[in-house]
């Protein structure tokens, strides 16, 4: 009775706020499994506060439909059953910053574009999921003028001043399955296996996958690894009995050679190289210094699929909840952010632009040592 009463209370506070709520919603960059539930997390949110009062006004593609006026307006019921659905029912594209200055094909203004959108439509806050270049934007358009309050996505879990985003804890169970799957075939063969993990810059999926699932080998592009060194901890594996090992590769794992090079000389070299990915290249020079077998194992885009483990599913609708009332409370250019285990709003100014990397200093990796994992280093 007391809850229904609080409710009620809520609500009649919405409505003495007089005019209808008028929320535009976007999902920008890579998917990931919760963004679904975080969507649905701040309508239930906005719902409780504003009942009858509330408009949503979804925009497809992300920003593109922002920009091209590609939207469709939903209803709160529109978003129910898809709290373990993944992926985005309003569907992404990537949309690089550092173009989002320059005209389209047809000499369209993109900023201008998508504030006359928002201005049109007369919305009172635009809420937008999504990583790092995502963030830039969102920043822009509150710099702009613009309502804005943003929601931490990534599967990288890279974005500066929040402890984690949805859909690094789904992608990591992911990729940590993968790796037990290999386990059972590289005791049977006594192999080496290289399971090459998601992850450009950053090395968080790769790190707490590796260590879950008991990787021999952390890769990770924050710590440039020596192929010498790799190759004798393999050695020194193989002489203490071990039959088999399996290291746990990022996708922009490199190598101390190439760290020196110029942003530049790298790109030109990855052109060049015969290897698809750096894995491959891994593996032939282990097998050429050991004489084992070796294979290369990419789970590639199922660390993006699938539903959301419980854990994203539980911080997507914390988030959603708290952004519905930074909404409330008309504090915007914010992004809902996790510190310890309490959920808070940090200022966009705060986020954008800036990535959050593996550390060499951070006690996990000194943990991992400590398990006789080597980085290669």
């Amino acid at each position: 009775m007391a809850e229904q009463k609080c409710k009620s209370n809520i609500r009649k506070a919405g409505r003495a706020m007089g005019n209808k709520k008028r929320i535009g919603m976007l999902t920008s960059g890579g998917d990931c499994q919760a963004l679904n539930a975080a969507m649905r997390g701040v309508v239930k949110g906005i719902e409780t506060f504003y009942s009858d009062n509330l408009e949503i006004i979804g925009f497809e593609e992300g920003y593109k439909g922002l920009i091209y006026g590609k939207y469709q307006k939903l209803v709160p019921s529109d978003f129910s059953g898809i709290l373990t659905k993944g992926g985005t029912i309003l569907g992404s594209s990537r949309q690089p910053f550092k173009k989002m200055r320059v005209p389209d094909a047809n000499g369209l203004d993109k900023v201008e574009a998508m504030k006359t959108t928002y201005h049109q439509l007369k919305l009172d806050c635009l809420v937008i999921l999504g990583g790092n270049g995502t963030h830039k934007t969102a920043h822009m358009l509150f710099e702009e003028g613009l309502n804005i309050i943003t929601l931490p996505k990534t599967i990288d879990n890279d974005l500066w001043a929040t402890e984690m985003t949805f859909g690094f804890q789904s992608a990591v169970n992911i990729a940590t399955n993968a790796i037990d799957c290999i386990h059972t075939t590289a005791t049977s063969h006594g192999r080496v296996f290289i399971v090459e993990l998601m992850g450009h810059k950053v090395g968080w999926v790769t790190l707490h996958a590796g260590i879950a699932g008991g990787a021999d080998i952390i890769l990770i592009p924050e710590i440039p690894y020596d192929i010498n060194k790799v190759i004798k901890a393999l050695k020194k594996r193989e002489k203490q009995g071990k039959r088999f090992s399996i290291l746990a590769v990022a996708e922009g794992a490199i190598s101390k050679e190439d760290a020196l090079l110029s942003k530049k000389e790298r790109k030109a070299k990855i052109k060049t190289r015969k290897y698809p990915t750096i894995s491959y290249e891994l593996a032939e020079q282990i097998q050429k210094a050991t004489g084992k077998e070796v294979r290369v194992t990419v789970p590639g885009h199922t660390q993006r699929g699938g539903s959301p483990c419980a854990y994203d599913r539980v911080l997507a609708s914390r988030l959603g909840a708290e952004a519905a009332r930074l909404i409330q409370q008309e504090k915007y250019g914010r992004m809902v952010s996790v510190k310890g285990n309490e959920i808070v709003s940090v200022p966009l100014l705060e986020v954008a632009g800036k990535l959050k990397y593996v550390s060499l200093d951070d006690a996990i990796i000194m943990q991992a040592k400590t398990l006789g994992i080597s980085f290669g280093d």
